[in-house]
């Protein structure tokens, strides 16, 4: 594991020390900061590697620090968010601004509990120092104007975003299983949200096939994200708590601590949950969400949409998939956070399209005429 200079702001000098134990533990260098205005001079002037920020401190919060380190000097940002509804609010305002990844902090007794992130925030770290640096967007504005487009889509994408808000006003109505000619499955984790705002935004409601997104996230975090992202899109967005039938104009994100899977139901495809599998490493599993539609679907009424992500979730069954017949895309190195879940698809020939973020949703809209 690589060793790299780690920023540690919070303002509890508890959870400094407990933090900084542990990164110097692992071989890291570590500075602290107390608070948001403390973090931006001290960044300047110490050029960390990676920011570990918490969001809730006095004299400047984390969202107001983070904005400002995105405009002194991009770095990659790791938010330290509680796992109340609010700081799931606040942690997809952090990704918005330019944040690669978030971690929830320990809850109960902090010393007692601090080895409970311990492996999970290294490898964090780890994937964030080879983070790839988005522009910030300003996502109130995005949730008030859904159909601009903070990046450049396609053109078909883009005409489609144009219409977005009008189609939302006519829901479009269910169609049995047998009428879903297509299933889009996505799966991504590092960078993901952000990503996702430039895939699923420029589709109208009118898009003929139903999405299931596998996004590695925790289940306090998936209800917040599902909700930001039903405000931006023509799209209805619902977070997949409970079995649900899949409609066309939806997409069901799968509900974090839980694997989401496709399957049949008297007649109908649905959507539901499963217990986290001992089988697979991170969860919602993207391997198992492909495996299930695969059971149920022929292979060329599948897409496979592998996005930005640390590790290789998905590359096994989506390598399946389109060695069966399936239409299967990876996200390019040009624009993925962390390019190891699309390498690991594209290393093992199982990507039969790669393209950059912006681009995949026209993808997907030329293969929908």
């Amino acid at each position: 594991m690589g060793t790299c200079k780690v920023m540690v702001v919070d303002d509890s000098a508890l959870m400094r020390r407990l933090l900084t134990q542990l990164l110097r533990d692992a071989g890291h260098e570590v500075v602290t900061a107390r608070n948001g205005k403390e973090a931006v001079e001290i960044l300047l002037a110490e050029q960390p590697d990676v920011v570990t920020l918490d969001i809730n401190m006095p004299e400047m919060d984390g969202l107001t620090a983070l904005s400002l380190i995105m405009a002194a000097r991009p770095t990659p940002v790791i938010m330290v968010s509680s796992l109340t509804a609010r700081g799931a609010l606040a942690t997809m305002e952090a990704l918005a601004l330019g944040a690669v990844d978030f971690i929830a902090k320990p809850g109960g007794t902090i010393s007692l509990s601090i080895d409970e992130i311990r492996t999970q925030l290294l490898d964090k770290i780890q994937g964030a120092r080879r983070a790839r640096m988005k522009p910030a967007r300003l996502s109130r504005a995005l949730a008030q104007a859904p159909e601009r487009q903070p990046l450049a889509p396609s053109s078909a994408a883009l005409r489609a975003g144009n219409d977005a808000r009008q189609e939302r006003l006519q829901p479009a109505p269910a169609r049995l299983a047998g009428a879903l000619t297509q299933v889009v499955l996505i799966g991504v984790s590092t960078g993901g949200p952000r990503t996702l705002e430039d895939i699923l935004p420029p589709l109208p409601a009118s898009f003929p096939w139903p999405i299931v997104v596998a996004q590695h996230m925790p289940g306090n975090f998936t209800s917040a994200f599902a909700e930001r992202l039903n405000q931006q899109c023509a799209l209805t967005v619902r977070e997949v708590s409970e079995t649900m039938p899949l409609e066309r104009g939806h997409a069901y994100i799968g509900r974090g601590g839980h694997d989401v899977i496709v399957a049949e139901r008297l007649g109908r495809l649905v959507v539901t949950l499963r217990p986290e599998s001992p089988e697979h490493l991170w969860h919602p599993s993207v391997d198992m969400l492909v495996d299930s539609a695969m059971k149920v679907l022929a292979p060329n009424r599948l897409i496979g949409v592998q996005l930005t992500g640390m590790g290789y979730d998905g590359a096994r069954a989506m390598t399946e998939l389109h060695r069966a017949g399936g239409r299967t895309i990876a996200e390019s190195s040009e624009t993925a956070v962390v390019f190891g879940m699309p390498m690991e698809l594209i290393e093992r020939g199982g990507a039969g399209v790669v393209l950059p973020c912006h681009e995949i949703a026209g993808q997907l809209l030329k293969w929908a005429r």
